[in-house]
This record gives C-alpha cells, sequence and structure tokens, in this order.
C-alpha cells in the first residue's frame, strides 16, 4: 500500500502559481488553494494606522511519503520562505486515503 503525506503550505497569494509549479516539477499531482487570513508575529501597519491584511492562500498537497520531502523544498524555496512574511509550510503524515482512484496510475509512475 501507498503511504501519504499532507504538505500544508500558507502563502502570500501572488505566489501560489509559482509555489504549485515548483511542487508539479517536484513531482506533486496537485494542489487545494484555500482562501486564508493570518497574523503574524509582526503586524504590518499602514500610513492611517490601521493594520494591513495581506492576501494569503493555503496550500494542501496530498503526496506519496516517498518524495514528500523534495516537494516539501521545492515548495519552501519557490516561496522565498526563509524571508519573513513569505509563508510557511509543513507535512504531516497522512493515516489512511479514500477517493485517489484517478491517481493511482500517476503516482505509481
Amino acid at each position: 500500500t501507498m503511504e501519504f503525506n499532507m504538505i500544508f503550505a500558507i502563502c502570500p497569494a501572488d505566489k501560489v502559481d509559482e509555489i504549485i509549479n515548483s511542487a508539479k516539477r517536484a513531482g506533486a499531482t496537485g494542489a487545494t488553494i484555500i482562501n486564508a487570513r493570518g497574523t503574524g508575529h509582526k503586524e504590518v501597519i499602514t500610513f492611517f494606522g490601521l493594520t494591513l491584511d495581506m492576501p494569503q492562500n493555503a496550500l494542501a498537497l496530498l503526496v506519496e511519503r516517498s518524495i514528500s520531502n523534495n516537494i516539501m523544498r521545492a515548495v519552501y524555496s519557490a516561496g522565498n520562505m526563509e524571508e519573513a512574511g513569505n509563508g510557511i509550510c509543513f507535512s504531516l503524515n497522512v493515516d489512511s486515503v479514500l477517493g485517489l482512484e484517478s491517481q493511482l496510475s500517476v503516482n505509481k509512475k
């Protein structure tokens, strides 16, 4: 049986396409994009004194465990996540998955 990880990335909305393309080059078969809002350890204040809410997305990528680290590094690199404010990514082990029949032929390659 195949084992999977869920890679979850939170990133600025303008970096989503680049991150997904990089993840696909590293072996991901797709991603789910979720609109998100967040607060970091630093608040960005506009000149009116209002908090600036930067558009964010959360990306969920269900990936085969053996290529998870390569995909995660691709996401981190494409998102320039070493720079403050560019998001984070992490992975979780997935216990079971249903509904991947259409993906299995791709994943087995």
